[in-house]
Protein backbone atom coordinates (compact mmCIF):
# COMPACT_ATOMS: atom_id res chain seq x y z
CA UNK A 1 0.00 0.00 0.00
CA UNK A 2 1.60 3.55 -0.79
CA UNK A 3 1.67 5.86 1.75
CA UNK A 4 0.20 9.54 1.75
CA UNK A 5 1.99 11.73 -0.04
CA UNK A 6 2.21 15.64 1.39
CA UNK A 7 3.04 17.99 -0.64
CA UNK A 8 3.77 21.59 0.56
CA UNK A 9 5.55 24.51 -1.27
CA UNK A 10 7.84 26.83 0.32
CA UNK A 11 11.41 28.24 0.12
CA UNK A 12 14.47 26.19 -0.58
CA UNK A 13 16.86 27.25 2.29
CA UNK A 14 20.66 26.88 2.44
CA UNK A 15 20.18 23.82 4.67
CA UNK A 16 18.45 22.31 0.99
CA UNK A 17 21.40 22.81 -0.72
CA UNK A 18 22.52 18.88 -1.04
CA UNK A 19 19.29 18.00 -1.99
CA UNK A 20 18.47 21.26 -4.69
CA UNK A 21 22.45 20.10 -5.96
CA UNK A 22 20.97 15.99 -6.34
CA UNK A 23 17.42 17.21 -7.67
CA UNK A 24 19.94 19.39 -10.70
CA UNK A 25 21.99 16.52 -11.48
CA UNK A 26 19.23 14.29 -11.62
CA UNK A 27 17.25 15.96 -14.13
CA UNK A 28 19.95 16.78 -15.99
CA UNK A 29 21.99 13.74 -16.14
CA UNK A 30 25.29 15.69 -14.85
CA UNK A 31 27.37 12.94 -14.45
CA UNK A 32 31.39 12.54 -12.62
CA UNK A 33 32.38 12.29 -16.14
CA UNK A 34 30.98 15.67 -16.78
CA UNK A 35 32.36 17.18 -13.82
CA UNK A 36 35.66 15.30 -14.41
CA UNK A 37 35.88 16.26 -17.81
CA UNK A 38 36.37 20.18 -17.32
CA UNK A 39 37.74 19.13 -13.87
CA UNK A 40 35.35 19.47 -11.27
CA UNK A 41 34.76 17.50 -8.69
CA UNK A 42 31.44 16.75 -6.61
CA UNK A 43 32.68 19.22 -3.92
CA UNK A 44 34.12 21.46 -5.99
CA UNK A 45 31.19 22.28 -8.14
CA UNK A 46 28.54 22.09 -5.19
CA UNK A 47 30.86 25.32 -2.88
CA UNK A 48 30.95 27.21 -6.40
CA UNK A 49 27.02 26.72 -6.84
CA UNK A 50 26.60 27.85 -3.36
CA UNK A 51 27.08 31.79 -2.88
CA UNK A 52 24.93 31.84 -6.51
CA UNK A 53 21.91 29.56 -4.73
CA UNK A 54 22.06 32.17 -2.20
CA UNK A 55 20.81 34.94 -4.01
CA UNK A 56 18.72 33.52 -6.15
CA UNK A 57 14.95 32.79 -4.99
CA UNK A 58 14.73 29.25 -4.95
CA UNK A 59 11.07 27.44 -4.53
CA UNK A 60 10.23 23.87 -4.16
CA UNK A 61 7.44 21.14 -3.35
CA UNK A 62 8.36 18.74 -0.70
CA UNK A 63 7.05 15.68 -0.19
CA UNK A 64 7.17 15.50 3.90
CA UNK A 65 10.88 16.37 3.85
CA UNK A 66 12.09 15.42 0.77
CA UNK A 67 12.60 18.13 -2.01
CA UNK A 68 10.69 16.66 -5.21
CA UNK A 69 10.41 19.85 -7.42
CA UNK A 70 12.47 23.32 -7.91
CA UNK A 71 12.58 26.26 -9.65
CA UNK A 72 15.33 28.98 -8.95
CA UNK A 73 15.17 32.94 -10.14
CA UNK A 74 18.10 34.63 -10.63
CA UNK A 75 18.07 38.14 -10.21
CA UNK A 76 19.62 39.93 -13.01
CA UNK A 77 19.14 42.79 -15.55
CA UNK A 78 18.95 42.92 -19.51
CA UNK A 79 19.66 45.83 -21.91
CA UNK A 80 16.48 46.21 -24.12
CA UNK A 81 16.78 49.03 -26.03
CA UNK A 82 18.57 50.85 -24.44
CA UNK A 83 16.95 50.90 -20.99
CA UNK A 84 17.91 48.72 -18.06
CA UNK A 85 15.12 46.00 -17.10
CA UNK A 86 15.04 43.88 -13.94
CA UNK A 87 14.87 40.20 -15.15
CA UNK A 88 14.15 36.56 -13.40
CA UNK A 89 16.49 34.48 -15.08
CA UNK A 90 14.48 31.22 -14.46
CA UNK A 91 16.99 28.13 -14.04
CA UNK A 92 17.14 25.08 -11.91
CA UNK A 93 13.64 23.78 -12.79
CA UNK A 94 13.25 20.26 -12.47
CA UNK A 95 11.01 17.38 -11.06
CA UNK A 96 11.49 13.35 -10.07
CA UNK A 97 9.97 11.36 -12.54
CA UNK A 98 7.69 9.70 -10.06
CA UNK A 99 6.39 13.24 -9.37
CA UNK A 100 5.74 14.24 -12.99
CA UNK A 101 2.10 14.73 -14.01
CA UNK A 102 0.63 16.02 -11.04
CA UNK A 103 0.62 19.71 -11.33
CA UNK A 104 3.58 20.78 -9.59
CA UNK A 105 5.40 22.70 -11.75
CA UNK A 106 2.90 24.30 -13.08
CA UNK A 107 2.62 25.98 -9.61
CA UNK A 108 5.92 26.54 -9.12
CA UNK A 109 5.79 28.64 -12.17
CA UNK A 110 3.30 30.94 -11.60
CA UNK A 111 4.23 31.38 -8.03
CA UNK A 112 7.66 32.22 -9.43
CA UNK A 113 6.40 34.86 -11.80
CA UNK A 114 4.38 36.17 -9.01
CA UNK A 115 7.47 36.62 -7.04
CA UNK A 116 8.71 38.27 -10.21
CA UNK A 117 5.77 40.54 -10.55
CA UNK A 118 6.39 41.15 -6.98
CA UNK A 119 10.35 42.23 -7.38
CA UNK A 120 9.50 44.45 -10.86
CA UNK A 121 11.23 42.00 -12.76
CA UNK A 122 9.09 42.42 -15.42
CA UNK A 123 10.38 40.35 -18.06
CA UNK A 124 12.22 36.46 -17.61
CA UNK A 125 14.70 34.61 -19.67
CA UNK A 126 15.63 31.01 -19.38
CA UNK A 127 17.50 27.87 -21.51
CA UNK A 128 14.93 25.78 -22.79
CA UNK A 129 15.32 22.12 -22.87
CA UNK A 130 11.84 22.06 -23.83
CA UNK A 131 11.08 24.52 -26.43
CA UNK A 132 7.10 23.46 -26.82
CA UNK A 133 6.90 22.91 -23.08
CA UNK A 134 8.01 26.52 -22.47
CA UNK A 135 5.72 28.14 -25.35
CA UNK A 136 2.73 26.52 -23.49
CA UNK A 137 3.87 28.58 -19.71
CA UNK A 138 4.28 31.85 -22.13
CA UNK A 139 7.73 31.92 -23.10
CA UNK A 140 9.55 32.36 -26.69
CA UNK A 141 12.30 32.59 -28.69
CA UNK A 142 14.24 35.87 -28.42
CA UNK A 143 17.77 34.65 -29.54
CA UNK A 144 19.82 32.18 -31.85
CA UNK A 145 23.08 30.78 -31.75
CA UNK A 146 25.15 30.17 -34.54
CA UNK A 147 27.74 27.72 -35.01
CA UNK A 148 30.55 27.97 -37.46
CA UNK A 149 33.58 26.08 -38.99
CA UNK A 150 36.02 27.52 -40.89
CA UNK A 151 38.96 25.76 -42.29
CA UNK A 152 42.53 27.34 -42.11
CA UNK A 153 42.51 28.12 -46.03
CA UNK A 154 39.47 30.54 -45.59
CA UNK A 155 40.78 32.61 -42.71
CA UNK A 156 40.39 36.55 -44.11
CA UNK A 157 43.91 37.87 -44.86
CA UNK A 158 45.29 40.59 -42.20
CA UNK A 159 44.02 44.11 -42.91
CA UNK A 160 45.76 47.46 -41.15
CA UNK A 161 43.78 48.20 -37.98
CA UNK A 162 44.54 51.16 -35.92
CA UNK A 163 44.26 49.53 -32.67
CA UNK A 164 45.95 46.35 -31.26
CA UNK A 165 45.50 42.99 -29.22
CA UNK A 166 46.52 42.00 -25.96
CA UNK A 167 46.16 38.96 -24.37
CA UNK A 168 44.79 37.92 -21.05
CA UNK A 169 43.21 35.25 -18.60
CA UNK A 170 39.68 34.87 -19.10
CA UNK A 171 38.71 35.66 -15.97
CA UNK A 172 40.49 38.79 -15.79
CA UNK A 173 39.08 42.35 -15.43
CA UNK A 174 39.85 43.26 -18.84
CA UNK A 175 37.63 41.07 -20.19
CA UNK A 176 34.44 42.25 -17.69
CA UNK A 177 35.65 46.07 -18.77
CA UNK A 178 35.14 44.88 -22.04
CA UNK A 179 32.14 43.14 -22.10
CA UNK A 180 30.34 46.18 -19.60
CA UNK A 181 31.54 48.97 -22.71
CA UNK A 182 29.81 46.40 -24.60
CA UNK A 183 26.87 45.30 -23.32
CA UNK A 184 25.72 48.86 -22.52
CA UNK A 185 25.33 49.72 -26.01
CA UNK A 186 23.93 46.20 -27.62
CA UNK A 187 20.46 45.05 -27.51
CA UNK A 188 19.33 42.26 -25.65
CA UNK A 189 22.43 41.49 -24.00
CA UNK A 190 23.29 40.80 -19.93
CA UNK A 191 24.61 43.14 -17.82
CA UNK A 192 26.64 40.80 -16.24
CA UNK A 193 27.78 40.99 -12.13
CA UNK A 194 29.53 38.64 -10.02
CA UNK A 195 26.44 36.21 -10.06
CA UNK A 196 26.41 36.11 -14.15
CA UNK A 197 30.13 36.12 -14.10
CA UNK A 198 30.14 32.91 -12.02
CA UNK A 199 27.26 31.24 -14.40
CA UNK A 200 28.79 32.50 -17.88
CA UNK A 201 32.12 30.25 -16.73
CA UNK A 202 30.94 27.09 -15.12
CA UNK A 203 31.44 24.80 -17.71
CA UNK A 204 34.41 26.32 -19.52
CA UNK A 205 37.86 24.59 -19.97
CA UNK A 206 40.66 25.94 -17.76
CA UNK A 207 42.85 27.06 -20.67
CA UNK A 208 40.45 29.69 -22.08
CA UNK A 209 42.37 32.78 -22.99
CA UNK A 210 41.15 36.24 -24.17
CA UNK A 211 42.32 38.14 -27.03
CA UNK A 212 40.98 41.91 -25.87
CA UNK A 213 41.11 44.29 -28.92
CA UNK A 214 41.94 48.26 -27.79
CA UNK A 215 40.91 51.00 -30.28
CA UNK A 216 43.75 53.51 -30.62
CA UNK A 217 42.17 55.65 -28.00
CA UNK A 218 43.12 52.33 -25.04
CA UNK A 219 39.55 51.30 -25.18
CA UNK A 220 38.30 47.80 -25.38
CA UNK A 221 36.37 47.29 -28.02
CA UNK A 222 35.83 44.04 -28.12
CA UNK A 223 37.19 40.70 -27.53
CA UNK A 224 37.46 36.71 -28.21
CA UNK A 225 37.47 33.98 -25.75
CA UNK A 226 39.39 30.84 -26.99
CA UNK A 227 41.07 27.63 -26.69
CA UNK A 228 43.13 25.33 -28.63
CA UNK A 229 42.87 21.86 -28.61
CA UNK A 230 43.95 19.74 -31.15
CA UNK A 231 45.08 21.82 -33.87
CA UNK A 232 41.44 23.32 -33.78
CA UNK A 233 40.99 27.22 -32.59
CA UNK A 234 37.83 27.24 -30.25
CA UNK A 235 35.75 30.54 -29.78
CA UNK A 236 33.68 30.70 -26.86
CA UNK A 237 32.43 33.95 -27.84
CA UNK A 238 33.17 37.26 -29.64
CA UNK A 239 31.92 40.28 -29.01
CA UNK A 240 32.89 44.17 -31.09
CA UNK A 241 31.21 47.27 -30.89
CA UNK A 242 32.48 48.22 -34.19
CA UNK A 243 34.04 46.89 -37.72
CA UNK A 244 37.17 47.86 -37.21
CA UNK A 245 37.60 45.41 -33.82
CA UNK A 246 35.80 42.97 -35.48
CA UNK A 247 38.48 43.16 -38.30
CA UNK A 248 41.64 43.46 -35.70
CA UNK A 249 40.20 40.22 -33.53
CA UNK A 250 40.10 38.22 -37.13
CA UNK A 251 43.18 39.43 -38.03
CA UNK A 252 44.54 37.75 -34.62
CA UNK A 253 42.87 34.63 -35.24
CA UNK A 254 44.74 34.41 -38.66
CA UNK A 255 47.96 34.56 -36.72
CA UNK A 256 47.35 30.95 -36.07
CA UNK A 257 47.05 29.82 -39.46
CA UNK A 258 50.28 28.00 -38.85
CA UNK A 259 49.35 26.51 -36.20
CA UNK A 260 45.48 25.28 -36.41
CA UNK A 261 43.38 23.39 -39.74
CA UNK A 262 40.47 25.04 -38.61
CA UNK A 263 38.53 27.84 -36.15
CA UNK A 264 35.11 26.55 -34.69
CA UNK A 265 32.91 29.08 -32.95
CA UNK A 266 30.18 30.65 -31.82
CA UNK A 267 27.90 33.88 -32.92
CA UNK A 268 25.46 34.93 -31.02
CA UNK A 269 23.76 37.72 -33.37
CA UNK A 270 21.58 37.15 -36.48
CA UNK A 271 24.75 38.08 -38.50
CA UNK A 272 26.07 34.97 -39.90
CA UNK A 273 29.71 34.66 -40.76
CA UNK A 274 30.02 33.75 -44.47
CA UNK A 275 29.03 36.55 -46.24
CA UNK A 276 31.85 38.30 -43.83
CA UNK A 277 34.90 36.31 -45.62
CA UNK A 278 36.34 35.94 -49.13
CA UNK A 279 35.52 32.86 -49.59
CA UNK A 280 32.10 32.34 -47.69
CA UNK A 281 31.65 28.83 -48.51
CA UNK A 282 31.87 27.92 -44.65
CA UNK A 283 29.91 25.49 -42.86
CA UNK A 284 27.47 27.40 -40.78
CA UNK A 285 24.27 26.02 -38.38
CA UNK A 286 21.63 28.08 -36.55
CA UNK A 287 19.35 27.03 -33.88
CA UNK A 288 17.13 28.59 -31.33
CA UNK A 289 19.08 29.74 -28.20
CA UNK A 290 17.30 31.75 -25.27
CA UNK A 291 13.64 32.36 -24.90
CA UNK A 292 11.90 35.20 -22.86
CA UNK A 293 8.43 36.09 -21.53
CA UNK A 294 6.85 38.90 -20.99
CA UNK A 295 6.01 38.80 -16.62
CA UNK A 296 3.73 41.99 -16.09
CA UNK A 297 2.62 43.71 -19.86
CA UNK A 298 1.68 46.99 -17.99
CA UNK A 299 5.20 47.21 -16.25
CA UNK A 300 7.42 45.92 -19.13
CA UNK A 301 5.61 48.69 -21.35
CA UNK A 302 5.84 51.33 -18.76
CA UNK A 303 9.64 51.47 -19.48
CA UNK A 304 9.69 50.33 -23.01
CA UNK A 305 11.29 53.20 -25.70
CA UNK A 306 9.06 52.94 -28.95
CA UNK A 307 10.25 54.79 -31.69
CA UNK A 308 8.93 58.72 -31.03
CA UNK A 309 6.47 60.33 -34.05
CA UNK A 310 4.88 63.39 -34.45
CA UNK A 311 1.64 61.83 -33.54
CA UNK A 312 0.19 60.26 -30.61
CA UNK A 313 -0.78 56.37 -31.62
CA UNK A 314 -2.90 53.55 -30.37
CA UNK A 315 -3.82 49.63 -30.00
CA UNK A 316 -6.70 48.23 -28.35
CA UNK A 317 -5.92 44.34 -28.15
CA UNK A 318 -7.56 41.54 -26.12
CA UNK A 319 -4.05 39.36 -25.28
CA UNK A 320 -3.66 35.71 -23.99
CA UNK A 321 -1.33 34.66 -21.14
CA UNK A 322 -1.46 30.80 -20.19
CA UNK A 323 -0.47 31.19 -16.68
CA UNK A 324 -0.95 34.74 -15.23
CA UNK A 325 -4.48 36.37 -15.04
CA UNK A 326 -2.81 39.95 -14.46
CA UNK A 327 -1.73 39.66 -18.66
CA UNK A 328 -5.67 38.43 -19.73
CA UNK A 329 -7.92 40.32 -21.24
CA UNK A 330 -8.61 43.70 -23.52
CA UNK A 331 -5.85 46.11 -22.92
CA UNK A 332 -5.39 49.38 -24.64
CA UNK A 333 -2.27 50.88 -25.46
CA UNK A 334 -1.41 54.20 -25.84
CA UNK A 335 2.08 55.73 -27.35
CA UNK A 336 3.00 59.35 -26.79
CA UNK A 337 5.00 61.43 -29.51
CA UNK A 338 8.00 60.88 -27.42
CA UNK A 339 7.56 57.20 -27.74
CA UNK A 340 6.76 56.16 -24.09
CA UNK A 341 4.23 53.66 -24.06
CA UNK A 342 1.18 52.94 -21.40
CA UNK A 343 -0.94 49.59 -21.15
CA UNK A 344 -4.32 50.14 -19.44
CA UNK A 345 -7.38 47.83 -18.80
CA UNK A 346 -9.71 48.62 -21.58
CA UNK A 347 -13.75 47.12 -20.75
CA UNK A 348 -14.72 47.79 -24.81
CA UNK A 349 -14.61 45.50 -27.95
CA UNK A 350 -11.59 44.85 -29.83
CA UNK A 351 -11.29 42.39 -32.88
CA UNK A 352 -7.20 42.41 -32.25
CA UNK A 353 -5.66 39.49 -30.62
CA UNK A 354 -2.67 38.30 -29.42
CA UNK A 355 -0.91 36.12 -27.02
CA UNK A 356 2.19 37.07 -24.30
CA UNK A 357 4.60 34.29 -26.30
CA UNK A 358 4.09 37.02 -29.49
CA UNK A 359 3.97 40.29 -28.33
CA UNK A 360 7.52 38.97 -26.31
CA UNK A 361 9.05 37.73 -29.24
CA UNK A 362 7.67 41.03 -31.24
CA UNK A 363 8.69 43.87 -28.66
CA UNK A 364 11.74 41.97 -28.30
CA UNK A 365 12.52 42.71 -31.75
CA UNK A 366 13.29 38.71 -32.60
CA UNK A 367 10.23 38.81 -35.30
CA UNK A 368 9.12 41.98 -37.25
CA UNK A 369 5.09 42.37 -36.73
CA UNK A 370 4.71 41.94 -40.39
CA UNK A 371 6.21 38.44 -40.10
CA UNK A 372 4.29 37.61 -37.28
CA UNK A 373 0.84 38.95 -38.85
CA UNK A 374 1.44 36.85 -42.08
CA UNK A 375 1.77 33.65 -40.11
CA UNK A 376 -1.55 34.54 -38.02
CA UNK A 377 0.10 35.12 -34.10
CA UNK A 378 -1.08 39.04 -34.65
CA UNK A 379 -4.80 39.35 -35.89
CA UNK A 380 -5.13 43.35 -36.24
CA UNK A 381 -5.95 45.89 -39.18
CA UNK A 382 -2.85 46.70 -41.80
CA UNK A 383 -3.25 50.29 -40.76
CA UNK A 384 -2.30 48.79 -37.18
CA UNK A 385 0.27 46.24 -38.46
CA UNK A 386 1.81 49.25 -39.99
CA UNK A 387 2.40 51.73 -36.68
CA UNK A 388 3.99 48.80 -35.07
CA UNK A 389 5.88 48.45 -37.70
CA UNK A 390 6.93 52.11 -37.50
CA UNK A 391 6.76 52.32 -34.03
CA UNK A 392 9.53 49.55 -32.91
CA UNK A 393 13.07 49.59 -33.55
CA UNK A 394 14.78 47.08 -35.82
CA UNK A 395 17.35 45.06 -34.04
CA UNK A 396 17.64 41.51 -32.83
CA UNK A 397 18.99 40.50 -29.65
CA UNK A 398 22.30 39.67 -28.73
CA UNK A 399 22.39 36.60 -25.61
CA UNK A 400 25.46 34.84 -25.02
CA UNK A 401 25.19 34.02 -21.27
CA UNK A 402 24.20 30.44 -20.14
CA UNK A 403 22.71 29.84 -16.65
Amino acid sequence: MSRKKEFKMRKVGREHFNQYNHLLRYVFQVTNNDLNRIGWEEQEIARAKSPIFEQADVLGWFDGEKLVSQVAVYPLQVRIFNQTYEMGGLTGVGTFPEYSSQGLMQKLLYQALANMQEKKQSISYLYPYSIPYYRKKGWEIVSDKIVFEVKDYQLPKNKQVSGEVQRFHAESEEVKQAYERFALQTHGALLRGDLAWSEYWRWDPDDLVAAVYYNENNEPDGYVLYWLEDEVFHIKDMIFINEEARIGLWNFISAHFSMITKVVGNIHTDEPLAFLLEDADIHETISPYYMARIVDIEQFVAQYPFKADTHKREWTFTLNDPLLSWNQGTFMLKIDEQGKGTVLRYTGRTEDKIDIQTMTTMLLGYKRPDYLYKIGRIVCSEETLDMLEDAIEQKTPYFSDYF
